[in-house]
């Protein structure tokens, strides 16, 4: 990052930017799921991983060109929010075509992900693994509270796949139906966040300009000096 507020000013900052935090850590995600869950044969993993990359690559170049180019800045911060909507796209596809459910925003599992606030795979792995172990919890609690054992839990449980998803406390939710809706959560934010970027970043260059603009200003008031 340049110093000063000059003919350059700062810039390159985007590490900071939380658009970018999240999506790297959306970009650390489809690298996993696509290892677990997509076939390495597929065309679909590597478009997911590029778009992912893309994603966080045009972040922080449109950060850095941004000392020079407010057009460049401009121009890939909005590649960078194209690819994620592309990735946000190739996620609910692989729930709708394997018939698994996409969560509602206020999903208890989602709600508890969100308040978790993950900033790294790891952490990301813990919140499945809770989710998991909260199921399990429940389904022991909702079996004791019926009576069910044996042959009457599984046609039970056979009667409860009807229900829609957040409806019944005892519903299960596979690791890739978990992983892929809180990838789709980093990425709605994500996606939201750059969209505020972008607005930002255009009424800034409508209100002082761009290089040529402070170029000219600055050799302007280097003529005017005595």
């Amino acid at each position: 990052m340049d110093g000063g507020e000059g003919l350059i000013p700062k810039h390159g900052g985007y590490r900071n930017l939380k658009s970018f935090q999240i999506a790297q850590l959306a970009f650390d995600v489809t690298v996993r799921f696509c290892d677990r869950y997509i076939d390495r044969f597929s065309r679909t993993r590597d478009q997911m991983v590029q778009a992912a990359r893309s994603g966080v690559q045009n972040i922080a170049e449109g950060s850095q060109a941004s000392g020079t180019s407010k057009k460049t800045e401009l121009k890939l911060t909005n590649v960078a929010r194209a690819s994620l909507e592309e990735l946000r796209l190739d996620y609910e596809d692989f729930l709708r075509q394997r018939g698994l459910p996409m969560l509602e925003p206020n999903h208890p599992a989602l709600k508890r992900f969100k308040a978790k606030r993950c900033a790294n795979l790891a952490e990301v792995r813990d919140w499945v693994a809770e989710e998991k172990k909260h199921t399990d919890e429940q389904r022991a609690r909702h079996t004791d509270e019926h009576g069910l054992t044996g042959t009457n839990i599984a046609e039970h449980e056979n009667q409860k796949l009807a229900v829609l998803v957040g409806d019944g406390p005892c519903q299960p939710l596979s690791d890739s139906t978990l992983v892929a809706n809180a990838a789709l959560s980093l990425l709605n934010l994500s996606c939201y966040l750059l969209d505020r970027q972008l607005a930002a970043q255009a009424a800034a260059f409508e209100k002082e300009g761009g290089f040529t603009e402070r170029l000219y200003r600055t050799r302007s008031q280097a003529r005017r000096k005595p």
